[in-house]
């Protein structure tokens, strides 16, 4: 793939100083190392965030500032002038090497490992872990080296490079670099130390720098391999030795040139869609400052809203506080008049001395009538019943804020409700998709909830196979006009006067392979209401053998099918697919569940003494009688499940035998589904809750085909409530879109 791009002025490039920013220093990146999180800082500012950190200093090489501060200055005029030494010039990460790390000498022990190096990464606002040796294992960026040196020669940052190798009081401009020699060069100093002709004539020629970079990357833990491969699950360049550790071990690792040409076509793909797609760049840009500006507005309204709220609590607060002083002004007052009073009277006991003499005259009073008519107006007895007219203490006006206090510490801004946490045990899929979740408690009130659905492998908004349900008031929902065996995701959120809240985990659910098959169990023939109780709604049926088995003791060895009770569904199959799905007691002691010939299974009903053959033996997977043709297929097919688990036939899709010549057992699932196929004479039972297929075998359609459903012993079994009827106020109307069983058949 090519990228055309126009030319472009110097202006734009000038617009790159951002992108060429060091996160700590904010300047023109100097000497970059890439961190882990694919940033990249200034060498010498990550060691001064290392060591602020606590961490020892690594050994530096020393910046060139200016062509004065390299040993190398003599003049190209003079005959004694020093070749440019590689070693004057080492490669830093091999200077970064020997700054980390320890190596034990021969014969030591060695030391623990040392624990990994943090760096606190700003633009990823976390701390990155740099692993043991630090900034050791960080290699150089050089190719941002190299466009920082192409920016600065496009808009002349910074002072002129000068030669390397004149004499400073005659030293002249650097016009070349060299990136073998690594040292920059005059014009006659170039021509001088490359003569045309020798090995140094065909040194690298690059623009003048005090900063050469290596002509490759090498490996920061093994010395002189070169960098061949890229790890994505990591996102790191590795050498050989690298690729055969241990720590990439099932890693995606691809050769760097893959690496290169994949990196390129992605970033030349999004340069491509946004030169394209100018219009819709500059209307987000529109849509950004639009949302800035009602991002300010909106603080200003909220900002005045907090206020004016703050201010209706105060007059509240207000208001309320001088009702309550009105009201124990008032109560002062009355208190104090009741005592007032009281003490007025108290007095004027006192004033009055005589009373004690009238009293010894009134006890000289020998008539009894008279006595006690003058002693009734006496006031003697008051001053024996003394109590206070009125309660000085005011315990009852005492206010306790407790509970106001924590409301007003706990005041926060309204927050919107947290994720929903989907019941997973009432969240079912039938003939419509039923779901059902709850608020964590720590969340506040939800106003209404938003469910989400789309079938997997659907984008959300991808037309029909997607949809979403608005303002749920409950905490349920019932989703139909759904596609038949089909995984759909699922998940709700919450919304009040905040906003939406977080999105619930996603929930998957199976619909069924067929459309769903309502029936009720039929009471007219096949219950023996001794041993059989089906409910009053005939979802429900219950096994329990009582008196009748005891009866039958001395018989228990002529048939092991002596107390099998039948029971069948109220509809008769003639075509089509049908899916009906029911759920067995874990403490049944044996329930077959299955299909089978209306005709037969009458048949069976009427001559029970016939099944101690083989013939009728639900599980004997085919029909055994002489007459038939071995290929037939049998009449009924069951699965029969008891004490908590559930067993398949030793035939497996009806033609290839299972690996256990008895066949398998396993867990009983919590609901067991069956579907039917008329046309094809099959019959598939499936784990209900995943739609996980259990069991595949045929079953002779010949005639109409009922649901079969047979006790042996105890046990209990109800069928699958319609999601329609449970969310109903009251049971709708039966359709039957099937032909109904006939009662009466003839021989």
């Amino acid at each position: 793939m090519t990228l055309t791009l126009s030319p472009r002025p110097q202006s734009n490039v000038k617009s790159m100083e951002h992108e060429l920013h060091c996160p700590v220093c904010k300047d023109i990146v100097k000497q970059p190392v890439v961190l882990p999180c694919q940033h990249s800082v200034c060498l010498l500012c990550a060691t001064e965030v290392l060591v602020q950190n606590g961490y020892p200093p690594p050994e530096l090489p020393p910046e060139p500032n200016s062509p004065a501060s390299t040993p190398n200055t003599r003049s190209p005029r003079q005959a004694r002038r020093p070749m440019p030494s590689k070693t004057d010039h080492r490669p830093i990460e091999r200077i970064l090497r020997s700054g980390f790390g320890t190596y034990p000498s021969p014969g030591r022990r060695r030391k623990e490992p040392s624990p990994a190096m943090l760096f606190p990464c700003p633009p990823c606002g976390k701390e990155i872990e740099l692993g043991e040796k630090g900034l050791a294992e960080c290699l150089r960026n050089l190719t941002l080296e190299r466009i920082v040196e192409r920016y600065r020669h496009t808009v002349s940052l910074g002072s002129v490079v000068m030669c390397q190798f004149c004499k400073p009081p005659q030293s002249l401009e650097a016009t070349k670099g060299c990136a073998d020699c690594r040292a920059s060069f005059c014009n006659e100093c170039f021509k001088l130390y490359h003569p045309w002709g020798t090995p140094r004539a065909q040194h690298e020629h690059v623009l003048p720098t005090l900063n050469f970079r290596p002509k490759v990357l090498s490996c920061p833990e093994h010395d002189q391999e070169r960098l061949h491969f890229y790890c994505r699950t990591c996102q790191r360049l590795l050498c050989p030795l690298c690729k055969l550790r241990r720590a990439h071990a099932g890693h995606k690792v691809a050769p760097v040139a893959q690496a290169y040409q994949m990196l390129k076509d992605k970033i030349t793909k999004e340069m491509n869609y946004i030169l394209s797609n100018q219009e819709t760049v500059l209307n987000q840009i529109a849509q950004l400052e639009s949302a800035i500006t009602q991002t300010e507005a909106n603080s200003v309204a909220a900002r005045e809203q907090l206020s004016q709220s703050m201010k209706d609590l105060t007059a509240l607060l207000a208001e309320r506080h001088n009702s309550l002083a009105q009201a124990l002004e008032e109560a002062r007052q009355t208190r104090g008049e009741a005592l007032a009073g009281q003490v007025a009277e108290r007095r004027s006991l006192l004033e009055h001395a005589g009373l004690m003499t009238f009293s010894q005259e009134l006890l000289k009073e020998m008539d009894p009538p008279c006595f006690v008519q003058a002693a009734l107006s006496t006031s003697i007895e008051a001053l024996q019943r003394f109590s206070l007219a009125a309660d000085p203490s005011f315990r009852h006006f005492q206010l306790d804020v407790s509970k106001e206090l924590k409301l007003l510490t706990e005041l926060q801004f309204i927050q919107a409700p947290l994720a929903p946490v989907i019941d997973t045990q009432k969240t079912l899929a039938y003939d419509q998709l039923f779901l059902c979740w709850r608020l964590p408690p720590e969340s506040v009130p939800a106003w209404h909830f938003s469910v989400e659905f789309r079938r997997r492998g659907v984008v959300p908004g991808g037309g029909s196979r997607s949809g979403r349900l608005e303002e749920v008031a409950g905490t349920s929902a019932v989703i139909d006009r759904l596609e038949m065996d089909s995984v759909y995701v699922l998940r709700v959120r919450g919304c009040n006067k905040a906003g939406f809240g977080e999105y619930s985990e996603e929930v998957y659910l199976h619909t069924p392979p067929a459309p769903v098959l309502n029936f009720y169990l039929d009471s007219r023939w096949g219950l023996h209401a001794d041993r059989l109780v089906v409910s009053k709604e005939q979802r429900c049926a219950r096994s329990v053998p009582g008196l009748s088995l005891l009866q039958a003791a001395d018989r228990a060895l002529t048939s092991c099918h002596l107390t099998a009770d039948l029971l069948v569904g109220d509809v008769a199959i003639t075509q089509g697919r049908h899916y009906w799905a029911c759920s067995v007691e874990p403490g049944s002691y044996l329930v077959k569940v299955g299909v089978g010939l209306e005709a037969k299974l009458q048949e069976w009903f009427h001559l029970p003494q016939d099944m101690a053959s083989p013939r009728y033996d639900p599980d004997s997977g085919h029909d055994s009688g002489a007459e038939d043709s071995l290929e037939s297929p049998p009449p009924f097919s069951f699965l029969t499940m008891g004490m908590g688990k559930i067993f398949l036939p030793n035939i497996a899709n009806g033609t290839s035998p299972a690996s256990s010549p008895t066949g398998l057992t396993y867990p009983l699932p919590p609901r067991l589904g069956v579907c039917l196929d008329f046309e094809k004479g099959r019959v598939t039972f499936y784990d209900a809750h995943s739609l996980r297929p259990l069991w595949e075998g045929p079953v002779d359609c010949s005639g109409p085909i009922c649901p079969a459903f047979c006790f042996i012993g105890g046990g209990a079994l109800q069928l699958q409530e319609l999601v329609a009827n449970r969310m109903a106020d009251q049971t709708p109307v039966r359709r039957v879109t099937i032909q109904s069983r006939v009662t009466n058949l003839s021989n």
